[in-house]
C-alpha cells in the first residue's frame, strides 16, 4: 500500500462514518469499512488496518453506550459462541485467497443489504433461545473475523426479541467491543502491518471520537430508515467493485 493524499482521504472517511453508525446505533455496520477502503487498497489490508481502529472506536463508545443500555442475559448467551466464531474464522481466512476474500466481503455485503431490505416488514417478536444465541454468535465470529462484517447475524437473533433502541444499539455496542478486541491480534498476524500501515492508523485515529460524537448526536434526531438506506445504498456500489475485484482477480 502507497500512502497518498487519496489514501488518507479515503482512509479517514471511511473511518469517520463507521464511527459515526457506531454512536448512533452502537455497532454492526463496520461492513461498510473494507468494501470503501478497498477504493485505494487491497481488502485485506484494508482489513488491517481497520482491526485496531475498531478497538479504539469500541472503548470510545462505551462512553455513551452504558451498561444499562446492554441486555445482559443475550449478552451471556451471544459471547461464547462470538469467540469460537472469530477462531474458526482465522482458521477459514488462512485457507482462502485474497481475491477469494474479495468475493466474500462483497457477497457477504450484498447479503447484508438484502436482509434489510426483506427486514422492511414488521419483524414478529419471539422469546429468547439460547440455542439460537449461539448460533448467532458463532456465525457472527466468522462473518466478523472474515469480513469485518458480523452484524447480520446477531441482528437476525436480536431484532426479533424487541429490545428497544437504546438496549439494541448498547448490545450490540458491547458484542462488538469483546468480538473486535480479540480478533485485533490476528488481523494483525495475518496481515503484517508496514510503516505506511502503522502511519494511516494513526492518522485515522483522529476521526474517531468526532466520529463517534456525532452519531450519538444523531442518535435522538435523525430518522434511523433514512441513515440506513443511505449506507445500503453505498453499500451496494461498494460491494460491486469488491465482486468485479475479486472476479476479474481470479480469472486472470
Amino acid at each position: 500500500m502507497e500512502l497518498t493524499v487519496a489514501t488518507i482521504l479515503v482512509a479517514f472517511a471511511g473511518v469517520f462514518l463507521i464511527c459515526v453508525m457506531k454512536g448512533a446505533f452502537g455497532g454492526g455496520f463496520s461492513i461498510i469499512g473494507i468494501p470503501l477502503l478497498s477504493i485505494v487498497m487491497d481488502p485485506v489490508t484494508a482489513g488491517g488496518l481497520l482491526a485496531p481502529l475498531f478497538v479504539a472506536m469500541d472503548l470510545f463508545a462505551l462512553r455513551y453506550w452504558k451498561p444499562s443500555t446492554w441486555s445482559k442475559p443475550d449478552l451471556v448467551l451471544l459471547l461464547p459462541g462470538l469467540i469460537f466464531g472469530i477462531g474458526f474464522g482465522y482458521l477459514l481466512f488462512r485457507l482462502l485467497d485474497h481475491h477469494a476474500i474479495a468475493i466474500v466481503m462483497g457477497a457477504t455485503t450484498l447479503i447484508f443489504v438484502g436482509l434489510w431490505l426483506v427486514r422492511g416488514a414488521e419483524i414478529p417478536k419471539r422469546p429468547r433461545s439460547a440455542p439460537k444465541a449461539i448460533a448467532a454468535g458463532l456465525a457472527s465470529g466468522v462473518t466478523t473475523m472474515v469480513a469485518h462484517s458480523g452484524g447480520p447475524p446477531l441482528a437476525m437473533y436480536l431484532l426479533p426479541l424487541g429490545l428497544s433502541k437504546e438496549i439494541y444499539a448498547g448490545t450490540t455496542s458491547l458484542f462488538f467491543t469483546v468480538g473486535n478486541a480479540t480478533k485485533a491480534v490476528p488481523w494483525l498476524l495475518l496481515v503484517k502491518p508496514t510503516t505506511d500501515l502503522w502511519i494511516l492508523m494513526a492518522i485515522c485515529l483522529f476521526a474517531i471520537p468526532s466520529g463517534v460524537s456525532l452519531g450519538w448526536r444523531l442518535h435522538a434526531v435523525l430518522d434511523q430508515r433514512q441513515i440506513y438506506r443511505a449506507c445500503y445504498g453505498l453499500l451496494v456500489l461498494t460491494a460491486a467493485k469488491l465482486l468485479w475485484d475479486g472476479v476479474s482477480g481470479l480469472m486472470t
